[in-house]
């Protein structure tokens, strides 16, 4: 993920925003980040290295006191977030209600549907890490009327798609296998099949076995078999069969920059 907004400040150095692994440059990029990501903003981000930020880079040492003022009288945090939206001016007085109202409607959401979307978010996001750590807080909840035996299903699914995306086949198949026993989701009893076909070291349990109908397995195979030849034709597998085309001085610079690309992105999913 990166930003290129029109406006360009003077920032020697960026804001680096944990929970996206990215850095941002601008009032106008900062303001993007709180607009689009409300889900992960709304608690403990406007702390004492995003006032430095605001003084130090941006130029904004009254917003910086006043945003401090807010917080120590124990004004309400969300609404700290709109006076950032109101100083930088990037949004319209009509957008930023409709921030507010946003906000409004995500805080009354029970605190298991919230955590897990916050969750799916730095999810959709390749912060794998980051995702899993708050779905194994979300298997802490106590039952009620929303955590039920669904509810965990759904997490543990979750837990092993993280673990499956870090090449983690063995706990991905220990998640996977909890999530069927809350919901027997069809969808959970794919995965687990298919990360049999993945690691050999995984055998598909006899009562797994029983579950799936040749049908099944024909469509799951052909499902895999797919996805590694869309794999094999990933513009990074064509990035690196470039790479050994050049000459070997070009081929070496190429190398370590696709390294540290791909570094990059692994950083984001531990």
């Amino acid at each position: 993920m990166s930003l290129w907004l029109c406006r360009q400040e003077s920032v020697k150095h960026p804001y680096y925003i944990e929970a996206l692994g990215l850095p941002v440059y601008s009032s106008q990029e900062l303001s993007y980040v709180i607009y689009n990501n409300p889900l992960l903003v709304l608690d403990d981000f406007i702390n004492e290295p995003f006032l430095t930020f605001l003084r130090d880079e941006l130029n904004q040492g009254f917003l910086a006191l006043k945003l401090e003022r807010w917080l120590k009288n124990g004004e309400n945090p969300d609404d700290a977030l709109l006076v950032v939206l109101q100083e930088c001016d990037y949004y319209t007085a009509a957008e930023i209600n409709k921030y507010r109202q946003l906000i409004v409607n995500l805080r009354k959401l029970h605190p298991a549907d919230f955590g897990k979307r916050k969750a799916d978010e730095l999810f959709e996001l390749r912060q794998y890490g980051k995702a899993l750590k708050l779905y194994r807080e979300l298997l802490q909840i106590s039952p009620d009327q929303v955590v039920d035996e669904a509810y965990f299903g759904r997490i543990w699914q979750n837990v092993g798609s993280c673990h499956a995306r870090r090449f983690q086949f063995e706990e991905a198949m220990e998640a996977y296998e909890k999530a069927y026993d809350k919901n027997g989701d069809q969808k959970v009893l794919e995965q687990i099949y298919k990360l049999s076909l993945l690691d050999d070291r995984l055998v598909l349990k006899s009562q797994y076995q029983l579950l799936v109908n040749e049908e099944s397995k024909e469509l799951w195979e052909q499902m895999l078999t797919d996805a590694r030849e869309k794999a094999a034709a990933s513009p990074e597998m064509e990035q690196l069969e470039q790479l050994f085309t050049k000459d070997p001085v070009k081929r070496q610079a190429g190398m370590s920059q696709l390294l540290l690309q791909w570094k990059r992105e692994y950083r984001g999913m531990a």
